[in-house]
């Protein structure tokens, strides 16, 4: 079993920075990639950005594309997502996530942290 927890919501003002965090613990080791994904009142759960633990290869969602970033320690097994230049459009619950291989889902999921956006 592996668990997530987020940390580093909050409400911050358009054109602001936030960064979250993701630590992940249990059986680390057969990580393949994790993910942040984010949701807002009735809206589908969408996409934001994913990176590979093995080489940091990561990939993003085309409306964050340039404004976040996201990283990861190896050493802490910790997963960031740096959020700059900050939008309205950008409040939602947003949550962490992760997946074994290729061939698996996100099976395992974080409680989720609120970030607001205030314009």
């Amino acid at each position: 079993q592996v668990q997530l927890v987020e940390s580093g919501g909050g409400l911050v003002q358009a054109g602001g920075s936030l960064r979250l965090s993701c630590a992940a613990s249990g059986r680390t080791f057969g990580l393949y990639r994790t993910g942040w994904f984010r949701q807002s009142p009735g809206k589908e759960r969408e996409f934001v950005a994913a990176i590979r633990w093995s080489d940091g290869s990561a990939s993003y969602a085309e409306s964050v594309k340039g404004r976040f970033t996201i990283s990861r320690d190896n050493a802490k097994n910790t997963v960031y997502l740096q959020m700059n230049n900050l939008k309205p459009e950008d409040t939602a619950v947003y949550y962490c996530a992760a997946r074994e291989s290729t061939l698996t889902s996100y099976r395992y999921w974080g409680q989720g942290t609120q970030v607001t956006v205030s314009s």
